[in-house]
């Protein structure tokens, strides 16, 4: 039987050096941090982008987007613009400065996941891998959904 505490011991110190390692990498070669990175591949990657899809794609709180938002605006790489639909949010899009840079950054991201991951398992491996998470994940949603208040269930 697997010792499921010995697991996840295992899983958060791969994620632990994972990101330390494409951080350092993303801050030695274009001072960015992997934050920052994340964030603006999710500004890119959405039509309309607003701090709650930051939210519900980097599974962080509204303050911790908004906080990465002012940050990455602050240096240049996005802007905040009214949302036509929605008064009370605001359209996030990446700068031109902030495509170039991303644009630079995703083939050197690309490497570091390669030789640390790529390199060490086969294709289908990855494969597998990357299906378990995705299964891991959505069963962590479903407890979360499970364990939350009735009332705060009603709200959503």
């Amino acid at each position: 039987m697997t010792d499921l505490r010995q697991l996840f011991s295992d899983l958060v110190r791969l994620e632990i050096e994972l990101y330390d390692a494409l951080d350092r990498r993303l801050r030695d070669d274009f001072d960015l941090p992997l934050g920052s990175f994340e964030l603006m591949q999710v500004i890119a990657r959405t039509a309309g982008c607003r701090v709650y899809d930051i939210v519900s794609r980097l599974s962080i709180t509204v303050g911790g987007a908004s906080k990465a938002v002012d940050r990455i605006e602050a240096a240049g790489h996005c802007v905040r613009r009214s949302n036509p639909d929605d008064r009370r949010s605001s359209i996030i899009e990446l700068t031109p400065a902030g495509a170039s840079l991303l644009a630079e950054a995703i083939p050197v991201v690309d490497s570091e996941l390669e030789i640390r991951l790529g390199s060490a398992l086969s294709a289908r491996s990855l494969q597998q891998l990357s299906a378990t998470i995705a299964t891991l994940r959505s069963a962590g949603a479903r407890a979360n959904a499970n364990t939350r208040p009735d009332a705060e269930r009603a709200a959503t």
